[in-house]
């Protein structure tokens, strides 16, 4: 495929499982593969808060080209393959005073979104990450945008990703949330609850959804204990353009609304281990199906990185 046939056509991305543009430039040393590693002081920090901060993907011109590709998801121009997506809302709030856009699997209808799944300084610290001590193989699972204009920008109400998620099993999975503008408390960014990875219910499954039109940040205290209320302490990310938190699929988190004057845009990118089953016979995703019991794999679902496959020496593995 032609990296210009992702955008903007109705070709789908999702069949080539491999970057299509130039982006990002391919890493074939031995050594670069090697420093996108996350050290070992950084694996013991997310193991203890549930989420590692401020860790640096993306250079501020990739940033502004990812960013042109917005357009397609405010309004300002139309994608013809729109019908691609998972979902699609312009204001998930419903509210006209608290606008949050929200949509998934954008990374089937443009090079730039596609060729983020694949993206090293990502994948490898995910490999890390779901599976300390070694290096596991991981798979895509879905992207999600959000963004939250000037001034009246919508909250995303705290909660788990994986209370979204328990179609699939076992619970394998990491997000990774990479801010495309500056995050401060002042224009919504991400906020975390630490520690909160371990709060379950019924032998391990995740907390309820208590919002889900995003909008009611509070609504989570209803359902928390008094030892995770003493706990919610919320800690504010204050992620530069470019820089990524990973965060564990229990990890509590949210964001209030923008009232800055400046827009709040980020990309979403969630993985899993391979292995990972389908927990339904219902769609996994919009008119995707897999049956009950089976791997998730296969187009929609690609393995984004395979440490037998990469220059990593055996320590490492």
């Amino acid at each position: 495929m032609d990296a210009g046939e992702c955008s903007p056509s109705l070709q789908d991305c999702s069949m080539v499982h491999r970057p299509v543009g130039d982006l990002f430039a391919p890493v074939t040393d031995v050594d670069e593969w090697q420093s996108f590693m996350l050290s070992l002081s950084q694996i013991e920090q997310f193991q203890r808060d549930g989420f590692l901060l401020n860790v640096p993907v993306l250079t501020p011109d990739q940033c502004d080209k990812i960013l042109a590709d917005y357009k397609y998801f405010l309004g300002e121009e139309k994608h013809p393959g729109m019908e691609m997506l998972y979902e699609y809302h312009s204001n998930q709030s419903g509210d006209p005073d608290n606008v949050l856009m929200h949509a998934l699997g954008h990374w089937r209808l443009t090079k730039h979104f596609h060729d983020l799944v694949f993206l090293p300084n990502v994948v490898v610290p995910v490999s890390q990450l779901l599976d300390p001590g070694r290096m596991s193989s991981v798979r895509f699972w879905h992207d999600q945008l959000f963004a939250k204009p000037p001034f009246h920008g919508g909250n995303v109400a705290w909660h788990q990703d994986y209370s979204y998620w328990t179609r699939t099993t076992p619970m394998a999975h990491l997000t990774v949330h990479i801010a495309l503008d500056d995050q401060t408390e002042e224009n919504g960014g991400l906020h975390y609850i630490p520690g909160s990875h371990r709060w379950t219910r019924d032998d391990g499954k995740p907390l309820p959804v208590t919002d889900f039109s995003f909008k009611d940040m509070e609504s989570i205290k209803t359902i928390l204990t008094e030892e995770e209320k003493d706990g919610f302490r919320p800690v504010c990310g204050n992620l530069r353009k470019g820089e990524a938190s990973f965060h564990h699929a229990l990890a509590v988190h949210g964001s209030y609304g923008n009232r800055s004057d400046k827009p709040r845009r980020a990309a979403v990118l969630n993985y899993f281990k391979d292995g990972v089953c389908s927990n339904t016979d219902g769609e996994i995703l919009k008119d995707i199906c897999v049956p009950k019991g089976s791997k998730m794999d296969g187009q929609f679902f690609p393995l984004v990185f395979d440490p037998e496959c990469m220059p990593f020496n055996e320590a490492s593995k």
